[in-house]
């Protein structure tokens, strides 16, 4: 039975994306996108499950603020691998942009600043690189079932472990599809 098209009906602004099954072989094979900014200019989303392997001390020119040393950075997507993103959640944070209490961050001096407040409840992901789509090519993806839709939350983004965020968030899902993807193995040959 064919799944019936997933055409989104406004911004996917704050919503996972979620390889759909259809994207083995590709740099999204299994990846969960928070999608940050999608609009009639196009879409901006950071891959929240793919570690670097590195870590931001070891990759920044500058003496980094303690909270920051040994924070992994992840592959955020394949477009422009040496641009600097981050999210950062606090309880304190009245608005956001991406979210409620979800701000997106491009620049190293505020990174910096942030890492060095004492604030105990802050939440921080650091990203290299990120996922571009221009105008209507994520409409497009959606409508050929490319990505599974689903709600983005705080503690999904930064409390579930990487390796399992993709299969976690499809196990939730009410669509029993979903939930049969989500228990598949990484290869059909290996079944």
């Amino acid at each position: 039975m064919a799944k019936t098209p997933r055409r989104p009906k406004s911004s996917l602004k704050g919503r996972f994306l979620l390889d759909g099954g259809t994207l083995t072989g590709t740099f999204f094979h299994r990846t969960v996108v928070l999608v940050c900014e999608h609009n009639a200019e196009g879409a901006f989303g950071l891959v929240l499950n793919r570690p670097s392997g590195s870590q931001l001390d070891d990759v920044l020119s500058v003496d980094v603020p303690p909270r920051l040393q040994g924070m992994p950075i992840f592959n955020g997507g394949p477009v422009q691998p040496a641009a600097l993103s981050y999210l950062v959640n606090h309880p304190a944070l009245k608005g956001g942009n991406v979210l409620p209490r979800l701000v997106l961050g491009h620049d190293l001096e505020a990174l910096l600043q942030l890492a060095a407040e004492p604030a105990k409840d802050l939440r921080l992901r650091t990203f290299a690189g990120y996922a571009g789509w221009a105008p209507g090519q994520l409409d497009d993806e959606v409508a050929r079932n490319s990505w599974i839709i689903r709600k983005a939350t705080l503690d999904l983004i930064f409390q579930e472990p990487a390796e399992s965020l993709w299969r976690e968030v499809l196990r939730h899902s009410r669509d029993w599809r979903d939930r049969l993807l989500g228990d598949s193995p990484d290869s059909l040959s290996r079944n």
